[in-house]
Formats: C-alpha cells, structure tokens, sequence
C-alpha cells in the first residue's frame, strides 16, 4: 500500500506545483507614507547628466549606518549605469560635522571609497577612533593607512572646498527634512521611509524603477 501512494502523492505534488507557483505573491506594491515619503521640496543633490540619483545621507558614527554599510555597498555595486549613487554624509553640528568633514577631506585626497568600510569599523569594531572630540592629527594618522600624508590630509580636511562641501550636505539635509540616518533620498524625489534594511532597498530599488520608466515615456 505505501508503495502505490507514494507514486501518487508525488504525481499530486507536481500537479499541483504550477498553482503554487501562480499562487505566489509577488513583489509588495510601494505604498506612500509607509514604505517612502514624497519630498516637500524636491531637488537632486548633484545632478549628473540625467542619471537616476540615489544618495544615502550617513554617518560615521551612526551605529545603523556601520550596520547597513556592508549590505548597502553590495547593492550599490550591482546598480546600472543610468543610476548615480552618492553618499552625503549627516551634518548635524558636533561630531556629526567632525566626521563629514573628515569624509569630504578622503574624498578629496582620493581615498573615500577605499576606506570608508574601514571608518565604520574602526569606530564601532575595533574603538580605534574616538566618537567624540576627534582630533585633525588622529584622522591624519588613520588616512595615512591609504598613502596620504598627514600634512596634505590635514590641509584637505581645513580647506574651503571642504567646507563648502559640508555647507551643501548640511543643505540638503534640511531641505529633505531627512529623520535620521542612515536614510536613502531617490533622484531627489522621495525619502525612503521602510523598516528594515533589506526593505528599505527593496523599496529603493522600485522607486528607481519608477523613475526609469517615468524617463522613458
């Protein structure tokens, strides 16, 4: 008796197998004011010859940011050509600034994406970096890991092309009336509001999407 039903319940199985299929749910419709927010007042934060604009607004020190980092990076990698990604790092006065500029001041010496992973970890793995009251030298010492000489950081991190950097972050920061950080801004049109990491890519994602297709009409 086992014998027989076993052929058969395999053979229900399989025939049942395209309706479980079709029975699937699909991808979870965007919903405004759950999974993203409609700015108030709309605008790109550097605009790049009609890419779609995706900007994370951080923060060194923002423990759901270091928490992020590894799975929003790896997003970030596999996003198409039409699409500009671009941090923003929070500056919200205090330790905020302090970190941003020290971001600003990487990025112009050339070594902002080679060590901003390891930013994340010194300060929340490793305490290699204090959170607070961080001094112009202990930055220097940490970028000179990537070949940049203390003295030429420090000039970078003091310079008015940093601060006018940090000037627009703060800027924009306000204008989007962001909540917090991490938080993820699409082509300057909607804050992504969605609980959980994987989520609030999820709705990134669809939101990019959108504006594709809204480009190709």
């Amino acid at each position: 008796m086992l014998k027989t039903l076993i052929p058969r319940l395999m053979l229900l199985l399989l025939a049942l197998s395209p309706l479980a299929v079709l029975a699937a749910p699909a991808s979870a419709p965007l919903v405004e004011g759950k999974d993203y927010e409609v700015l108030a007042n709309p605008g790109t934060f550097a605009p790049a010859g009609g890419r779609i604009e995706v900007v994370e607004v951080f923060g060194y020190t923002c423990p759901h940011c270091a928490h992020f980092e590894p799975s929003l990076e790896a997003w970030a990698k596999k996003l198409p050509k039409d699409v500009n990604f671009i941090p923003v790092p929070a500056a919200f006065g205090g330790p905020w600034d302090s970190f941003a500029r020290a971001y600003y001041a990487a990025k112009q010496v050339g070594v902002a994406k080679r060590s901003h992973a390891a930013m994340f970890k010194a300060l929340h793995e490793d305490g290699s970096l204090p959170m607070q009251n961080i001094a112009p030298d202990e930055l220097a010492t940490f970028y000179k890991q990537y070949g940049v000489e203390p003295d030429r950081y420090i000039a970078a991190l003091k310079s008015e092309a940093v601060d006018q950097k940090l000037a627009a972050a703060r800027a924009f920061a306000k204008r989007t009336q962001i909540p917090g950080t991490p938080s993820m801004i699409i082509n300057g049109k909607y804050l992504v509001t969605a609980n959980g990491f994987d989520e609030q890519l999820r709705v990134a994602s669809a939101l990019i999407a959108r504006e594709r297709g809204a480009k190709a009409r």
